[in-house]
């Protein structure tokens, strides 16, 4: 009898607390099966590029992983298991790998149903082809933290690998002013390298077309010389400002407007040519970003001056009739503005079903906008022709004409294949592989 109040005083509480773990537990499990089903109806399963393959034999279910992802709904646990529950927000942290406590989780590129073609490089960033060296966006890292890294290690890696060059050539040639381009300037400045930087367009590169507002970086990041970020989230004018200030304060200097002719091998290094000089390095950087070449839509009228492939400014399309051609974030994000900030009368036209590569948040903004009568999304159909007044469209096999001022497009970008293997870098189609 005397072990009944132990029971009553210890035991009441500890199945109080254990029954509500398990229905905490339950309702984190059924929520994220809903998300689950929710991205699996509509279509949205495709990770855009670097993302998580977790095997389920490892998994332990602790959710760590869960709480690592700074993204928010991208991994869930259901039924005990660690799984992908919405792929379109993953954008390649990897703190979910980080986190996990049996190693269940690797990072990948592509999918078993669709590749993602890279150059094939080192652990140490070079290339096939030895003294070029690839960072950021190009090898695959869209994530403006993991470019900043990549930025810094590959020019120590360089630093390391291939040392000073002779008498009258540069040390290194940095291709790109974005994020790894601009960290890699800041520590081959800070290792003392002979170097110079060059940039087809304006500093930021890809960034510096984002439209107006957007966030950019949710994560702090650490540079040679300027030191630790002191933000945690900041939008695509605050990033550029803060970038204008590390370059003043280094005192870096970027050649601009200078677009990459050629990049030919020599004996001691590299002749990289340009559209205004020829530089001669020991070593070469590409830090450029896979949509410097943007995708086109291969159809007559493209030509035309109204014609553009990225949002800068939403109000110099105030009261026209403008089409917008993509199913990503960015052409999503450019609808959703010009609908916001304008009174431009917008058409989303998309090939695809479903906006599979764009983030909840964006859908979210285009299916209030379609609600509100403000934009008319057109999915499974095709530009036909651009004419100076009008667009043609397809859509199940029926054309129609339609009014148009504008046409923005927002397919992506092309990877410079062509460049790389001209400069003989190899190239490989990476389907679910690290």
């Amino acid at each position: 009898m005397e072990l009944l109040p132990s029971l009553l005083v210890y035991g009441i509480p500890f199945i109080l607390a254990a029954g509500a773990y398990l229905f905490l537990k339950e309702r984190a499990s059924s929520r994220a099966a809903a998300i689950y089903q929710e991205a699996k109806e509509a279509g949205l399963t495709e990770p855009a590029s670097l993302h998580p393959v977790i095997d389920p034999a490892l998994c332990c279910g602790s959710a760590a992983c869960v709480s690592a992802c700074p993204e928010g709904d991208v991994i869930g646990i259901i039924r005990g298991k660690a799984q992908l529950i919405d792929p379109t927000l993953c954008i390649g942290h990897g703190a979910c790998a980080a986190a996990c406590p049996t190693k269940a989780i690797s990072l990948v590129f592509g999918t078993k149903t669709r590749g993602v073609e890279l150059p094939l490089v080192t652990p140490e960033f070079e290339t096939s082809v030895p003294g070029i060296f690839i960072a950021g966006e190009l090898g695959g890292m869209g994530l403006i933290r993991n470019a900043v890294n990549q930025g810094q290690q590959a020019v120590t890696a360089v630093h390391r690998l291939r040392g000073k060059a002779p008498r009258g050539m540069l040390d290194l040639v940095i291709v790109g002013a974005g994020p790894a381009g601009l960290s890699a300037s800041l520590a081959a400045k800070s290792l003392g390298m002979h170097f110079t930087t060059i940039e087809q367009e304006k500093m930021g590169g890809t960034i510096a077309h984002y439209p107006r507002g957007k966030v950019v970086m949710t994560k702090p990041a650490i540079l040679p010389i300027v030191g630790a970020t002191r933000f945690s989230e900041i939008s695509k004018e605050g990033l550029l400002d803060f970038w204008s200030d590390a370059i003043a304060q280094a005192g870096l200097k970027i050649e601009y407007d200078h677009d990459l002719v050629a990049i030919r091998q020599q004996t001691d290094g590299f002749l990289v040519e340009t559209s205004q000089q020829t530089f001669e390095a020991r070593s070469v950087l590409l830090a450029i970003g896979r949509r410097g070449t943007p995708r086109k839509l291969d159809v007559p009228g493209e030509d035309l001056s109204k014609v553009v492939y990225r949002l800068e400014a939403p109000e110099q399309f105030d009261g026209q009739d403008v089409l917008v051609v993509g199913g990503g974030d960015s052409a999503l994000e450019a609808a959703a503005s010009l609908v916001e900030e304008t009174s431009a009368r917008v058409l989303l036209s998309y090939r695809g079903d479903a906006f599979q590569r764009a983030r909840r948040k964006n859908r979210e903004r285009i299916t209030s906008a379609e609600a509100n009568g403000r934009l008319k999304v057109l999915l499974q159909s095709n530009v036909s022709e651009i004419q100076p007044n009008a667009v043609i469209l397809e859509q199940d096999g029926s054309r129609f004409k339609l009014a148009n001022d504008a046409v923005i497009v927002c397919a992506g970008g092309v990877l410079p294949t062509g460049l790389l293997r001209d400069m003989g870098v190899t190239v490989v189609m990476k389907y679910g592989e690290p």
